[in-house]
Order: structure tokens, then sequence, then C-alpha cells
């Protein structure tokens, strides 16, 4: 007999921590080579807004994982 082996529910927080990563990688690259140190700037704090926002959902989802769960005495 076979055993199929189920893969992890992805939830919209584990997606939203990649895409938040992603973005911020992308902002910062375009900051680096940006003309305009006021351009470079306005880039790179919405990098990093996107970094928190990255934060927030790793946050969640380590909440969401079992492990993380109390265990009820």
């Amino acid at each position: 007999m076979l055993k199929t082996s189920r893969i992890g529910r992805v939830t919209l927080d584990g997606q939203l921590v990649g895409y938040w990563d992603r973005e911020a990688a992308r902002l910062e690259a375009i900051a680096a080579a940006s003309r305009f140190g006021w351009q470079r700037r306005r880039i790179l704090r919405k990098a990093a807004d996107a970094r928190a926002k990255a934060e927030r959902s790793r946050q969640r989802e380590a909440a969401r994982s079992p492990a993380a769960q109390p265990t009820e005495a």
C-alpha cells in the first residue's frame, strides 16, 4: 500500500512572507540604481516597510504552527 504524504497547507501569511521579502529586495535594487538621494531614501523607506510587513506575517505564521501552541494540563 502506498503512503501519500500530505503537503502542509500554505496559508496567506506564509505566501505574504515570501512576497514582501521579494518586494523589499526589488525595491533595494531599485534604490541602489537611483540617481537622486531623495529617490533612494524614499524607496529605501518603502523597502523597510515591506520588511516590516514580512516580519509581521512571519510572526503570525509562527504563532499558527502547532509547536507554538501551549499544551493543556
